[in-house]
């Protein structure tokens, strides 16, 4: 009698596959029209929120709790002057804003507003000490009795932020800083050798073009991973669209991911030329103004959380600072993630941020009965 061969499919089998094939090109059909109509939508906050500054250059934004806060002290999230800030409240389940509210916060977050037109008194100084400084100020306004508040910063947000509270290391109580270059030649990133000053004259490129454009930025991004970028993703949406809550988050991040913003051009020439090619934080020679900004300073407790797989900024770019600051509180997270990923993959939200904001959390003074 004959055995069955193990590597020989049942019948069944072999015309199993197609058939469910066939019911998901149907039912990916059956979607297109809903599909489009979720393409066409724009959203930004997910969380409803009060705008309480609008000066022209920011927006400072507070979030409405649910319940009173447990925590004295508030938080302020500054993201980078590329993108927009929403990415930090995408969606509910995929919300940055949602975790520190969940953990018993105060939320607020400055809201860049891209510069409308070349504006030479938008520099480096005017966003990290003058602008943030404002938003830190009308902060600690609101809140009696606390003389810090818990600063996060993502990105060239971080940078910012920790150029502040070296500067004014007494309105910082924490300092988090994600993704944040510190060290722009840690791990030989690839933004770092496109702006060498061998190859890029930020000079000739901001006299070109005023400010640096969103579409400039756009590229460079697309050119970092253009596989991923240009399809990977697209063969991935097909995939999801029998699933139209998979497609809908599909949609939310790629209206993000292209809504690109210019960068003032003082500021982007000073990025490039102090930062990216002369590398003066971590030489100790950075000048905010007539200020020196002094890493060693910051002496709050520090938490640095890098992803991994950041093509963008590479984990040790913002770990540096763990040996470059004053700090005997300090500690490092990373996540198998990218640079978005780190904020809105669902093993972040489940995992990586409960941990992040338990840290936090332990670090901050109980809220007193009225609140303050």
């Amino acid at each position: 009698m004959a055995t069955a061969n193990p590597q020989r499919p049942e019948p069944q089998t072999l015309t199993w596959w197609p058939w469910e094939e066939q019911k998901r090109m149907w039912l990916r059909l059956y979607n297109a029209p809903r599909i489009f109509a979720l393409a066409q939508r724009k959203e930004t906050f997910a969380t409803p929120h009060d705008v309480l500054l609008d000066n022209g250059a920011f927006r400072l934004l507070r979030f409405h709790r649910q319940t009173p806060a447990s925590h004295k002290q508030p938080v302020l999230f500054c993201y980078a002057l590329i993108n927009r800030s929403y990415i930090l409240d995408l969606q509910p389940d995929k919300s940055l804003v949602r975790q520190y509210l969940a953990r018993g916060f105060e939320v607020y977050l400055v809201d860049w507003i891209p510069p409308a037109a070349p504006n030479p008194s938008l520099t480096l100084e005017r966003y990290a000490w003058d602008l943030l400084g404002q938003a830190i100020s009308s902060v600690l306004a609101r809140h009696r009795g606390v003389s810090g508040l818990h600063l996060l910063g993502y990105c060239m947000g971080g940078t910012l932020s920790a150029m502040f509270t070296a500067l004014r290391p007494e309105l910082i109580s924490t300092l988090t800083l994600l993704a944040a270059p510190i060290d722009f030649a840690a791990g030989d990133p690839l933004l770092a050798r496109w702006a060498d000053a061998r190859h890029f004259d930020a000079d000739s490129f901001i006299a070109a073009h005023g400010n640096c454009p969103a579409w400039f930025l756009q590229t460079c991004f697309l050119a970092m991973n253009p596989v991923q970028s240009l399809f990977e993703k697209n063969v991935a949406l097909y995939e999801q669209m029998t699933d139209l809550g998979r497609v809908s988050n599909h949609f939310r991040l790629e209206h993000w991911v292209n809504d690109n913003v210019p960068i003032a051009g003082e500021t982007f020439r000073e990025f490039v030329k102090r930062l990216y090619q002369g590398n003066e934080l971590v030489r100790g020679d950075f000048l905010l103004g007539a200020r020196t900004v002094d890493l060693r300073r910051i002496v709050c407790p520090l938490l640095l959380l890098t992803a991994s797989n950041d093509h963008l900024v590479p984990p040790g770019s913002t770990t540096r600072l763990a040996a470059l600051a004053g700090s005997s509180d300090v500690a490092a997270k990373q996540i198998d993630a990218g640079h978005v990923g780190l904020v809105v993959s669902a093993s972040a939200q489940r995992d990586f941020w409960p941990a992040a904001t338990q840290w936090l959390a332990d670090r901050s003074s109980p809220a007193t009965v009225d609140g303050e």
